[in-house]
């Protein structure tokens, strides 16, 4: 497009119409570049998303929750981690409000994410900033981040991260559908909730940088093993309580010993 333009310049009589559709074309063009440039980023990244998808579909079903209530818990949650508590609670038949509880504090994470990119995108209208927080998981944060903080700040960087969201969100859609569709052919004995917990030990490994991490991680692992006994698990709840206490009431000798 931008070629036709530059011929169009060397035709004397065209060249106030060229300049005009190069620039009206510009923003597009970006915004495409921009896309595109997510898309690329979070692919790597659907190499554990998809799994995960998969092993989410045939515990949805095997906590009791019908097919389609599984596939729509992937628009409306949108997060893996809150979906696997959310089907474990359910499966242990625990009351409504206990499963909202829970599932808003595991989420609590992506409100730090939100505060995270804020800055670099206050400009955009509520229409964008609502799509862009739907789509703001762990994945899309880390493929994204990056170029918000480091990469030019043009007017059209908002699609990187929907380019990164979107590949994300429909990666987990797909994964989620397989789960549900292989389900059935998959053998009760495999026990697929011990693989779940291997996912969230790497991911918690992962995460681990300061030494208020660890303390905080230690802390919630030894109160849910004390708490393992409470009614509606609510030893999750509370152990994710306790770890985020420790953490910001540790993370103050962190700072001091930098």
């Amino acid at each position: 497009m931008v070629s036709i333009g530059r011929l169009a310049v060397g035709w004397r009589p065209f060249r106030p119409l060229a300049y005009f559709f190069v620039l009206a074309m510009s923003p597009a063009l970006e915004a495409r570049t921009e896309f595109l440039g997510g898309v690329r980023a979070e692919l790597p990244l659907l190499l554990g998303v998809v799994p995960f998808g998969l092993i989410f579909g045939v515990l949805g079903l095997a906590a009791g929750l019908p097919g389609w209530a599984v596939v729509l818990s992937s628009s409306l949650i949108f997060g893996g981690s809150s979906q696997i508590v959310f089907a474990q609670l359910f499966g242990a038949a625990a009351p409504g409000a206990v499963i909202v509880a829970t599932v808003g504090v595991v989420n609590l994470r992506h409100a730090l994410y939100s505060a995270a990119i804020a800055a670099y995108l206050k400009a955009l209208p509520w229409r964008w900033k609502l799509l862009l927080a739907y789509l703001l998981t762990d994945e899309a944060f880390a493929a994204g981040i990056g170029r918000l903080r480091d990469g030019p700040a043009t007017a059209q960087r908002h699609w990187f991260l929907f380019g990164a969201g979107f590949t994300l969100w429909a990666g987990w859609q797909l994964s989620t559908l397989a789960g549900v569709l292989v389900g059935a052919a998959i053998p009760a004995g495999w026990s697929l909730d011990f693989s779940v917990a291997l996912t969230f030990i790497a991911l918690l490994v992962l995460g681990v940088h300061r030494r208020s991490d660890a303390w905080a991680a230690l802390a919630a692992a030894a109160t849910a093993l004390l708490a393992l006994g409470l009614p509606h698990k609510l030893g999750l709840l509370l152990a994710a309580a306790v770890g985020v206490a420790c953490g910001v009431l540790l993370r103050r000798f962190d700072q001091g010993a930098a």
